[in-house]
């Protein structure tokens, strides 16, 4: 298999980071070799989290340039748009229908743009999902990362993998059934959109 490559994007506290962990543990348990790298920019003061992760027989970087993701996840709709100079031409951005304000727009310095979603579905094939609210219906706003996790496996056509047991490998036990839940809910999710 040629290596392939993937970008998660979002604001600091939305679980990007523990998304990308069970992302790379289900890849490594079938066996390819790997590569990851995090940014996480202020990320404990709402600042944009940025998880690279690069996925074959064999890698040599985790770095993601410009054009070349095949895959970017974003847990907010402004950092699909800040993000998608990455996405390859073919790309596919799974993006979690959902705003959050910065710092700027939050003090009223600035306005959150409108039409995110819409101007990255005129340029990439989109799996949009309401996960924020999907997680808060499953009862806990905090598993809204694995809901998009779960709208993340369905576009990667990877049906071989264990991904639920990636998830038991991450997640408190405690939390477990939720996440498992959450992650179904992904799925259906992201096989209801219309990308």
């Amino acid at each position: 298999m040629s290596s392939k490559s993937a970008i998660l994007v979002g604001v600091g506290g939305q679980g990007a980071i523990l998304t990308a962990k069970v992302f790379v543990t289900g890849l490594m348990g079938a066996g390819y070799d790997v590569k990851t790298s995090e940014v996480h920019g202020m990320s404990q003061r709402g600042g944009t989290v940025s998880t690279q992760v690069h996925w074959g027989d064999k890698v040599y970087s985790p770095v993601v340039g410009e054009g070349a993701a095949d895959l970017m996840v974003a847990f907010e709709a402004m950092e699909a748009v800040r993000y998608a100079p990455f996405l390859k031409p073919d790309g596919i951005a799974v993006i979690n229908d959902y705003e959050m304000a910065s710092a700027t727009t939050a003090a009223g310095l600035a306005q959150y743009p409108k039409g995110c979603v819409e101007a990255m579905q005129k340029n990439f094939t989109c799996y949009v999902v309401k996960a924020a609210d999907i997680a808060k219906e499953l009862g806990n706003a905090k598993c809204m990362n694995i809901v998009l996790f779960g709208a993340m496996a369905h576009s990667l056509h990877m049906d071989s993998i264990d991904w639920e047991a990636a998830i038991r490998s991450q997640v408190p036990a405690k939390l477990l059934d939720l996440n498992l839940k959450a992650y179904k809910a992904g799925l259906e999710a992201a096989a209801k959109t219309n990308a």
